[in-house]
């Protein structure tokens, strides 16, 4: 069952410290759709015309998408698949491996989450982009003086929250809950105001108006489909930040506050609309009273940041997982809070986010150009989600076939309707985060792959560490004082370092520690379970240690524990010998990889960070050993 994974209940103040956090990081992406979903509806490239049945029918569609699609889907189904109460696609790719599942259907398992973690990058260029150009764009329509500044002021806003990363966002983070509390109870007052003068809308809220809507509209009412799937494009963030708070935190949210606040705004647009077709232009900001119109972009500006640092966080997130799992090359993480394991900066992602962001700003100049780009990746990472969840709910909670398929079968249905409808947007735009997607996946795959042969090359050399401990027991080596720690990838086996340093060096130290670090698929390993010590030989001693995916390997702290733990150290903690190798790749004409995957792994090898910070090996205290592999 998924409450095997269930974590603690927090108390009432807790609670609600968590709910009014959670506000600013869940649903801050989703918080900022209604500035464009539904102007795209009757304004974008697949717009129809502001009628009555037609307004009816768009309001109708938004709402029952925001309950299958968000509450039902997401907040009902998707977040009970937590893996130790960590959420996102790439912790339930690690949940559904875990479960009794065919060799093949590992293999599947693997390439889905890959592929669905890509399209999250995509997502995470796209989001900051449409959602604080869709801000900005509020200044127009105050005064059209200011339209030749809406670039170069978002650009500018976008610089400046990529440069903030480094600095961290713990202390500007407590204002996110207050803030998008603000944003949603300002987006429902105008709502409700405009609800309250023309109440006919609520009439959408029957199922038969969306009905009528697809059929009189035929495929230019499901081409629209792809506008209102906006409404929803947050609903991914509500699994992925499932960590970082919990289920009922997320819950709470969305059924007393920003559910209810959105429904309302997205129904006072449609009866705006239906009192003044002319205002499908922009009618969000046409909501707002004139003498309230400054303060209200500030406010959608603040949102929008928000919702962007959001996504931010969640792509290093990703980034930091896909590091750990191996399928992404060691990059540099820098923790911001000694508190908050979640907060963390990478800066390689950092830049190359913030690059590809600016220049979709550039390159499409308009929020609603974007919204063309918009929707096609998170429809796609619905459905591997979908997908995922059915494995896990068979293999993992034991459902039986046709509970399961039943219910897979319903979101599924919905998640291909929309991904029907945005594959139109694909030559307008949604070519790019598909791009975007293909180009990680194959980032992915050829670090893993070339992982994977540099591993074989090793093993055909292969000498069994106890042969090499009955050889060094036998004497004829000279030995040192002091202790020798070597980094081992495969477990039981001699390190190329220390058959180079005896080459080179001839001599071996007092003692030796051979280490292996292993990520399991869950996102955190206890304490107990960290560390495995068993003796090789005289003075050779296998350490085994396990991290999640969410944790970061710090290999002298564990040896500090091991030592105030009774473990035996030739010198002190601090004065252990890190001997590594440090590889030259020499590219052959063995046709391993194609010439241009031979390529991308040797740049992505020689850029990826060394063993000696990604494992926090002290300086001072590690010898590295040239040598050169032939690939």
């Amino acid at each position: 069952m998924a409450g095997e994974n269930a974590v603690e209940k927090p108390g009432a103040a807790r609670l609600s410290l968590l709910c009014l956090t959670a506000l600013g990081v869940v649903y801050g992406d989703i918080g900022t759709s209604p500035l464009y979903a539904i102007r795209e509806c009757f304004n974008g490239p697949h717009g129809v015309a502001v009628t009555q049945g037609n307004v009816l029918g768009v309001l109708s569609l938004v709402f029952w998408t925001l309950v299958i699609l968000v509450t039902l889907k997401y907040h009902v189904y998707v977040l009970r698949a937590d893996n130790k109460g960590e959420g996102g696609i790439l912790a339930m790719m690690a949940l559904a491996r875990r479960g009794e599942t065919s060799r093949r259907m590992q293999k599947l398992i693997l390439a889905l989450g890959l592929f669905g973690a890509a399209l999250l990058y995509g997502d995470g260029m796209i989001t900051p982009a449409i959602s604080v150009l869709s801000a900005v764009e509020g200044l127009e329509v105050a005064t059209p003086l200011f339209a030749p500044y809406v670039i170069p002021i978002t650009v500018g806003i976008l610089i400046a929250l990529f440069s903030i990363q480094r600095r961290g966002t713990t202390k500007v983070g407590l204002l996110f809950g207050p803030v998008i509390m603000v944003w949603f109870l300002f987006i429902a007052a105008l709502g409700a105001a405009a609800v309250a003068r023309n109440p006919t809308v609520l009439a959408a809220f029957d199922p038969v108006h969306a009905v009528r809507f697809l059929i009189e509209n035929s495929l230019h009412g499901y081409l629209v489909l792809g506008a209102v799937f906006l409404v929803a494009t947050g609903g991914e963030a509500l699994y992925a930040d499932l960590g970082h708070f919990n289920e009922r935190a997320i819950q709470i949210d969305w059924f007393c506050l920003a559910g209810p606040c959105l429904l309302v705004n997205y129904f006072g647009q449609g009866a705006l609309l239906l009192q003044d077709p002319t205002a499908a232009d922009n009618p969000f900001y046409r909501l707002v009273p004139p003498l309230l119109l400054y303060p209200a972009v500030l406010l959608a500006t603040a949102a929008t940041v928000i919702a962007s640092q959001a996504v931010i966080s969640g792509v290093f997130s990703l980034s930091r997982q896909a590091v750990q799992l191996g399928y992404l090359l060691r990059l540099r993480i820098v923790h911001m809070s000694s508190h908050a394991m979640g907060q963390i900066y990478m800066p390689a992602v950092n830049w190359a986010l913030a690059a590809a962001t600016v220049a979709l700003v550039l390159g499409f100049k308009r929020s609603t150009n974007l919204a063309s780009a918009y929707g096609i990746a998170i429809s796609m990472t619905m459905i591997i989600t979908t997908l995922l969840a059915f494995i896990v709910s068979r293999h993992v909670w034991r459902w039986r076939l046709p509970a399961a398929l039943a219910v897979t079968g319903s979101f599924l249905a919905a998640d291909l309707a929309f991904f029907g409808a945005n594959s139109a947007k694909v030559l307008d735009g949604g070519w790019l985060p598909l791009a975007a997607a293909i180009a990680v996946v194959t980032v992915f795959a050829t670090w893993d792959k070339g992982r994977c042969l540099l591993a074989e090359l090793q093993a055909e050399c292969h000498l069994p560490l106890v042969r090499m401990a009955e050889e060094a027991e036998r004497g004829g080596i000279a030995r040192v004082p002091g202790t020798a720690a070597f980094l081992c990838g495969t477990p039981g086996g001699t390190p190329s370092a220390l058959l180079h340093n005896l080459k080179h060096n001839k001599v071996l130290h007092e003692q030796n520690l051979f280490i292996s670090v292993l990520t399991e698929d869950v996102p955190h390993v206890p304490e107990a379970r960290r560390c495995e010590v068993s003796s090789a030989g005289r003075d050779f001693h296998q350490i085994l240690i396990r991290y999640g995916f969410m944790e970061d390997p710090d290999i002298p702290e564990v040896i500090s524990r091991m030592a105030s733990n009774g473990f035996n150290l030739a010198v002190s903690p601090g004065r252990v010998t890190y001997i590594l190798s440090d590889n030259t790749l020499v590219a052959t004409h063995r046709g391993r990889l194609p010439p241009w995957r031979m390529m991308l792994f040797g740049f992505l090898y020689r850029n990826a960070l060394k063993p000696t910070q990604f494992f926090h090996l002290p300086h001072n205290q590690v010898i590295e050993i040239g040598r050169q592999i032939q690939l």
